[in-house]
């Protein structure tokens, strides 16, 4: 089967098309990037505290150990 032609002017509307929703996208969600930010940062801090909790609590285990062996 030999391959549809497409013709310039289609090809030409079709980026078209594309271009302009790729800027109105850009403007549309511009405003959200401080929101996508700061959940990101909110993100990383939940990661750190999720982190501290569990090197807290392999160390409170360790410390129980210790005191059974005892």
């Amino acid at each position: 089967v030999p391959p549809v032609q497409v013709s310039p002017l289609i090809k030409t509307a079709r980026w078209s098309a594309l271009l302009v929703g790729i800027i109105y996208g850009k403007r549309r969600y511009d405003h959200l990037k401080p929101i996508a930010e700061e959940e990101r940062r909110i993100e990383e801090e939940e990661k750190k505290v999720r982190e501290e909790k569990e090197r807290i609590a392999k160390l409170e285990a360790e410390a129980n150990e210790d005191t059974i062996l005892k």
